[in-house]
């Protein structure tokens, strides 16, 4: 036992080490020098006061009357005028910065030349749209909206399979990946080694060997404590072609601000998998972090398969000079008679650069559209005016809404911020929960057991308008009826919230809150 106390000692003390003086603690360092000196200049300006006063005081009104006039959330403006008032010269100086947008306007012109060419391959079939319109036809403005605006068309004869904790995805995942015949398609926002990936990465291995292609893409966050900085070089030693997205790297860019945060898993374009489920060992409570680690997933089987291959390739390919045989890749589409049991299903991706909110607006057509309840499971609530007001007209006109939150949270901060919307929420007839054995990271709605959406948009200004993310929304397939009974199951191991303990709640977690709500869509 000593002995083992001793290895675990040495361990952390390399590990803590290996932060201190490695790449991360290299790239913080560089990226503070960066932030001094900007303050730095700032210093400088104020010594030239005569000269620069008026100067900077035109500056300041012209850029304030754009953000008044700038189309988009108008939280964000209020931020940045909020910033602009408390630091008049850093925060003017430091909007210029990031609306200049350095580094991201190459990045969305890439997508958009790809989303051009992948649009001849994400075609709508007419027949589907007429049989959703004698169905539910409030959902056919969803789909026309999604199709015409965005490009990602509805299906039919797609069989759903959810899974209600990550260990069940991975185990399914697992078969799936040793069935692949001719490709694999990865992307994930986590990878972190440990027994869920190594059991994967094996399988790629062995696949490549079978002669499979395998493309397996993360998010560059990971090389800041999950990977090492040249894994995709070593993966490419496998035969696997692997990249990471938006490298972290020592240089102020706003492009670093947009994370990959989807998680698309596609075999052969005849399975899909998406949810909020990463490839790491906490996801399928391999090991313990924040208590039980409570997610969910779907597959997807059939003709809804070929957005996700689509989804993939078109962010593949957004750093990649070549072109790309899109028409390899195409899902066989089933042909005959609609298998009306199976219902619609509407794979969609959300993109900051699309100046559309897509992971919302699903959200909130499904609250709008409800009849009789709204169940939610989500890891963050920062909501800006829309959403809470949607949720709360919802409540108020006498549907059930009802959001499971963590009990025990991964980011204190987030936890506190959400603690601030539980009153208006409340006192609106929304009910919270919390669940008691741990955390919560599951995004999941469900609606009148006929409407689903599983995904990986949180109930976060990241999610819903700076990250990459993806989803599926389901109508008329037996899964959503596993989403509500998962639901059910779910909330039967919550803490139901009331309105005394908010009012009751810890004074400096209630400041902490109220003051990271001035900034949160900057956080």
């Amino acid at each position: 036992m000593e002995y083992l106390d001793t290895k675990a000692v040495k361990k952390a003390k390399k590990g803590i080490l290996s932060v201190v003086f490695g790449r991360t603690a290299l790239i913080l360092a560089l990226l503070l020098l960066q932030i001094g000196v900007m303050i730095s200049m700032v210093t400088v300006l104020k010594d030239y006061r005569t000269y620069m006063d008026v100067v900077l005081m035109i500056l300041r009104v012209i850029v304030v009357i754009y953000v008044i006039n700038e189309k988009g959330n108008p939280a964000f403006t209020m931020t940045w005028i909020l910033l602009m008032m408390v630091f008049p010269v850093f925060g003017t100086l430091f909007y210029i910065y990031v609306k200049s947008e350095l580094g991201s306007r190459a990045l969305a012109k890439q997508l958009s030349r790809r989303k051009l060419e992948t649009h001849r391959y994400m075609q709508q079939d007419q027949s589907v749209i007429r049989d959703l319109k004698l169905s539910k036809s409030a959902d056919v403005s969803l789909a026309h909206y999604m199709k015409y605006q965005l490009g990602f068309p509805i299906y039919r004869n797609t069989k759903v399979t959810y899974f209600p904790s990550g260990d069940k995805k991975f185990h399914q995942m697992v078969r799936e990946l040793q069935k692949a015949e001719k490709y694999i398609f990865l992307e994930y926002f986590i990878v972190e080694e440990g027994y869920m990936w190594n059991t994967i990465l094996e399988i790629l291995k062995a696949k490549v060997r079978e002669g499979v292609e395998v493309r397996f893409m993360y998010d560059g966050m990971c090389s800041i404590s999950k990977l090492p900085y040249d894994y995709p070089r070593q993966m490419r030693k496998y035969g696997i072609r692997c990249k990471m997205f938006s490298p972290i790297r020592p240089v102020l860019t706003t492009v670093q601000n947009n994370r990959d945060h989807r998680k698309i898993c596609v075999v052969d374009g005849k399975v899909a998998f998406t949810g909020g489920v990463n490839l790491a060992d906490e996801y399928i409570n391999r090991i313990e972090r924040f208590g039980y680690w409570k997610d969910t997933a779907a597959m997807f089987e059939g003709d809804a398969v070929q957005s996700f291959t689509i989804m993939f390739l078109q962010m593949w390919n957004a750093t990649e000079r070549g072109g790309e045989s899109y028409q390899d890749y195409l899902t066989e589409k089933s042909t005959g008679v609609k298998k009306r049991e199976l219902g619609y299903v509407l794979p969609y991706a959300d993109s900051p650069f699309d100046h559309e909110d897509v992971g919302e607006t699903v959200y909130k057509h499904i609250l709008n559209h409800a009849k009789r309840y709204v169940h939610i499971m989500t890891p963050y609530l920062i909501l800006d005016d829309q959403m809470m007001d949607t949720l709360t007209k919802t409540a108020k006109s006498g549907i059930e809404v009802a959001i499971i939150m963590p009990h025990i949270p991964d980011k204190w901060y987030a936890f506190a911020l959400a603690k601030t919307y539980y009153q208006e929420l409340l006192e609106a007839g929304v009910k919270i929960y919390e669940f008691t054995p741990g955390f919560v990271h599951a995004k999941i709605f469900v609606s009148d057991d006929e409407v689903a959406t599983v995904g990986t948009i949180n109930l976060d200004y990241r999610s819903l308008y700076l990250h990459f993310e993806n989803g599926a929304y389901i109508y008329n397939n037996p899964a959503v009826r596993d989403i509500e009974q998962d639901f059910q199951r779910t909330i039967r191991k919550c803490h139901c919230v009331t309105l005394e303990e908010v009012r009751k709640q810890n004074i400096w977690m209630q400041i902490c809150g109220r003051a990271l709500r001035l900034i949160a869509p900057l956080m």
